[in-house]
């Protein structure tokens, strides 16, 4: 691989990485209190499960795409990696099914369950919770890209070799 290539893959990587580090830094920071006619209302994102999720993998998606970085490309952990990104990508796109769910829960409510939502009360709260979910996009369509990309280059370096 040519280093203008490699210099390529290393920014992408590291981008991915810098793209779900933030997402799950400003997720794991969102809290805010209000007083809603003398009652303190809390939102943590600690408060709900899907929001621990999405800060753990998060948290892995980035540390593994900052480790990836260092393996050599064309060793024969390149299959290994291959794997790895998919296993990734099938966390982070369950972490931000899960965390879209609940964050129109909390912007729109359920009428038919009865649940109100919070957003009116803790605008702050769910705008931050906005943020971290298009950071964590950014990350997830960007790394599904460039997985696919690197899955295509492969099969294609296979189909040659075949020939």
């Amino acid at each position: 691989m040519s280093k203008a290539l490699r210099s390529i893959f290393i920014f992408v990587r590291v981008g991915i990485a810098a793209a779900c580090a933030v997402a799950a830094i400003i997720m794991a920071t969102s809290h805010y209190s209000t007083n809603f006619f003398g009652i303190t209302m809390e939102a943590k994102f600690q408060y709900t499960p899907s929001f621990k999720f999405f800060v753990i993998a998060n948290a892995i998606a980035s540390a593994y795409n900052l480790v990836v970085v260092f393996v050599p490309t064309g060793s024969p952990l390149s299959g290994l990696v291959i794997m790895c990104d998919t296993i990734v990508a099938m966390l982070l796109t369950g972490a931000m099914a899960a965390t879209g769910a609940i964050s129109e829960l909390g912007k729109h409510g359920n009428a038919h369950a009865g649940w109100l939502p919070i957003c009116n009360q803790i605008q702050a709260y769910c705008d931050h919770v906005s943020g971290s979910i298009i950071s964590a996009f950014v990350g997830l369509i960007v790394f599904v890209l460039f997985m696919l990309y690197n899955i295509f280059k492969i099969v294609s370096l296979d189909l040659h070799a075949c020939r």
